[in-house]
């Protein structure tokens, strides 16, 4: 697909990312992928133990049992009955209560609420605990009669007497879901998973919705409004080496030369007019990148020789500036032009169907992908995209069938035959098959071998290593893929947070992932990890802004959406700690 080094990231995540009980250092290794969203909440505040299952209960009843007595609720013991002046206003109020548990097990809601109320009214002001249930049983009375706004204002009464009342807290937290209160929500759950060490998963459950939800409202507003923001050069000629059969980013021949460059050589002139896309990719040798699009629109007014080309390479920058919806019309033309050159259309195809995949439509993404096999199934480039695509699906067996058929095609790709090794190891490890791990990190060790110049293969590889916690190994492929791309700023954050996983060296891994920034400062991952190690620490005010750069650098709306979610969930931290105190554990 049209990513720089999508399988990696994506990938990682197929093997049970999830589990709980990995330090989240090693899961972030599995969730710089914009197709992850889900991953974010649960990964974020997932602990390095793992959740009980009894944690999964409903609270769904009041508190407190009703004193032992008859079946009918009306026959319970009453305030004012025989020996009811010996009664303490507190006794009275425990059988108000009781009564109420009575009407509540009955499915008299509307009754319970009255013994509840009565409970309140003679509970003596100084007694919070007893006070604070008599609020959280009313409040569980009124969420049976979908009573809303009443359920929140009874927990938050509750919860001012008792500031860590979990079933309060919850119950409250669900009122504001239902009331689609969000923010509240979020900070009420957050604040019960740290309360109950983030060990129940119903609760951790619906953090992951809110954040989800969170994260899709905000992203969907800042995304439309987004300044257009050209990736870094290291990203884009990251993103053009996994194409081989692109036309619109190959080199300049000699015959598509502009004029000055031919009468500097003396040569006659082939192109007699100015011509925007000739300059474009003149521009584009240059990694002069912001110049591109305007002299393509050049080139498509003027309904040029080019134009095709010029639609296609347009599209390709509109998509690295994260302009999809302009991007797609381009694509389009370039698809519907029978009388192009038919490696163009099957290019437009393969990006057209990466966006689709990028925007979670996968029927649309296959149908494309299928296209430009069928009008070009010579196209190898068509094979490798379409295996990574089947990789993020799970169809790991088709994937292998495309990597295949790829590396037919052009025996030369090391990079299909890493990807092929990295799809049959991700089969492999998530089956617990070891005799075919041992397989894939064979293959590994062939493709390094055989293709000793290609970091993806020391990269992938060293994921693979991470896996099996032959950490010494990762670590020296991740340094001969430093060799061989110094300015490869994602390698060195996958070597900082395997510093974190191998030794716990905090110190080093933080170097390292710094060193990433300062390489790219374009780098989204990199400032998605430093925070998301800032909340680790504790540092959770420089967490935000490390999210907050994260955010600014999305590359599409579904990235921006899981950003915000890893940023609002360190922000409901923040607003926990200060109205309660609450801290989840640090490094």
């Amino acid at each position: 697909m049209a990513a720089s080094k999508p399988v990696e990231a994506s990938a990682g995540g197929s093997g049970g990312g999830g589990a709980s009980g990995l330090p989240r250092w090693q899961l972030a290794l599995a969730v710089g992928a914009p197709l992850l969203l889900g991953a974010g909440a649960l990964y974020f505040w997932g602990r390095r133990r793992r959740r009980r299952a009894s944690g999964a209960s409903e609270r769904k009843t009041p508190e407190g049992r009703a004193s032992p007595g008859p079946s009918d609720p009306s026959a319970a013991a009453q305030p004012n009955g025989p020996g009811g002046d010996e009664m303490s206003p507190l006794d009275r109020a425990q059988a108000a209560k009781n009564k109420g548990n009575k009407y509540f097990k009955a499915g008299k809601y509307e009754q319970a609420i009255q013994c509840y109320t009565e409970a309140i009214g003679l509970c003596p002001s100084e007694k919070n605990a007893d006070l604070s249930t008599f609020y959280q049983n009313r409040a569980a009375a009124y969420e049976q009669l979908q009573k809303w706004k009443e359920v929140a204002q009874d927990c938050t009464k509750a919860v001012e007497l008792n500031p860590r009342y979990v079933k309060a807290l919850f119950r409250r937290a669900k009122a504001h879901e239902k009331l689609d209160n969000k923010k509240e929500c979020l900070e009420d759950v957050t604040a019960v998973c740290i309360l109950e060490g983030f060990q129940n998963q119903q609760s951790m459950l619906l953090a992951d919705k809110v954040l989800k939800l969170l994260g899709k409202e905000k992203a969907k507003e800042k995304y439309k409004n987004r300044e257009p923001l050209m990736p870094s050069p290291q990203f884009i000629k990251s993103y053009f080496s996994s194409f081989t059969d692109d036309i619109i980013s190959q080199p300049l021949l000699r015959g598509e030369k502009s004029d000055e460059d031919k009468d500097k050589e003396g040569e006659a002139s082939v192109v007699k007019e100015n011509c925007g896309y000739l300059k474009a990719k003149k521009y584009m040798e240059e990694e002069n990148y912001d110049k591109i699009i305007s002299e393509c629109t050049k080139e498509i007014e003027a309904k040029g020789k080019y134009m095709a080309e010029a639609l296609l390479l347009r599209a390709t920058f509109y998509l690295l500036i994260g302009n999809a919806n302009a991007a797609k019309p381009d694509l389009n033309q370039v698809i519907g032009m029978e009388e192009a050159n038919v490696k163009l259309r099957a290019n437009a195809l393969i990006k057209r169907g990466s966006m689709y995949m990028q925007q979670q439509q996968p029927v649309l993404s296959t149908q494309d992908f299928n296209m430009a096999a069928d009008i070009d199934p010579q196209n190898a480039d068509v094979y490798h995209h379409r295996g990574q695509l089947k990789i993020l699906l799970d169809q790991v067996e088709e994937a292998v069938e495309d990597f295949d058929e790829c590396i037919r095609l052009r025996p030369d790709s090391a990079l299909a035959q890493a990807q092929k090794c990295f799809a049959l190891y991700r089969q492999a490890y998530t089956g617990s098959n070891s005799l075919q791990v041992q397989a894939a990190m064979k293959g590994f060790e062939d493709v390094i071998k055989k293709f000793p110049r290609c970091a993806e293969g020391y990269a992938l590889y060293a994921q693979a290593l991470t896996d099996q916690q032959q950490f010494g190994k990762a670590d020296e492929m991740y340094d001969k893929c430093i060799d061989l791309e110094p300015d490869n700023a994602t390698t060195y954050v996958h070597k900082g947070l395997l510093q974190l996983q191998w030794k716990q060296d905090l110190d080093k891994g933080l170097e390292l992932i710094s060193k990433a920034i300062e390489i790219d400062n374009k780098c989204d991952f990199a400032y998605e990890t430093m925070g998301t190690i800032e909340v680790q620490r504790g540092n959770l005010d420089k967490a935000i802004e490390m999210f907050n750069k994260a955010i600014n650098l999305a590359k599409s709306e579904m990235e921006m959406a899981h950003l915000y979610s890893l940023c609002d969930a360190a922000y409901a931290q923040t607003e926990v700690a200060k109205k309660y105190g609450l801290k989840p554990p640090t490094l």
